[in-house]
Parts: structure tokens; sequence; C-alpha cells
């Protein structure tokens, strides 16, 4: 699905650092589908995304509710949660939090 992300959601700060997320996580990158993304109307499907991670382990889940805490505030996020991850998904997290906020 990548091929059919819009650029202009790509240099979206909210889009980016879902996406860098999405496209650099094995587990959320196997959920990168039109079955929960809809680029063309720009929207996600975060209810749906939390139901299917519901048998994930705790560290996918923590990474999918990061990746929905940064796209929309209404997400809660807890960064204490961040302590679970181990060093790769804490770089991982680190770095699209700073698409997200640093990004100019």
């Amino acid at each position: 699905m990548s091929n059919q992300i819009p650029q202009h959601l790509l240099k979206d700060r909210y889009w980016s650092s879902l996406l860098h997320l999405f496209t650099n996580h094995p587990k959320l990158k196997s959920v990168l589908t039109t079955k929960y993304f809809d680029m063309s109307d720009e929207t996600v499907k975060m209810q749906a995304l939390k139901r299917k991670a519901a048998p994930w382990s705790t560290s996918e889940r923590i990474i999918l509710n990061l990746a929905l805490h940064l796209f929309n505030e209404r997400n809660k996020f807890n960064l204490t949660d961040l302590d679970y991850l181990d060093d790769n998904n804490q770089q991982l997290a680190l770095e699209a939090i700073k698409i997200r906020f640093f990004r100019r």
C-alpha cells in the first residue's frame, strides 16, 4: 500500500508520524491495508485496528496506540508505556515522536 500513499500525506506531520510507525513496524505493516485505511478519504478505522490488535503482544499494542495518538490526540497514550518496549521499538517510537512534534 505504500505506493498508494499520497505525497501530501507524507508531508503532513500527523499522517507522517502514523505512517512512519505503520511502514517500519512489522505487525503494523501487516495491517496497512485498505481494510483499515482509506487514503482518498484520508481516514483511519481506529476502532477496527484496536479490535484487530486485541490479541497482539503488549509492545505491539503500545506501538499501535502511539501511532493512533500521534495521528489524533483523542487517542490517549501513556508515555511510561514506552518503558515496555525494546531498544528497537523505543527508537522507532522516538523517531515518530520527532516527526510529529519537531518536523518543520
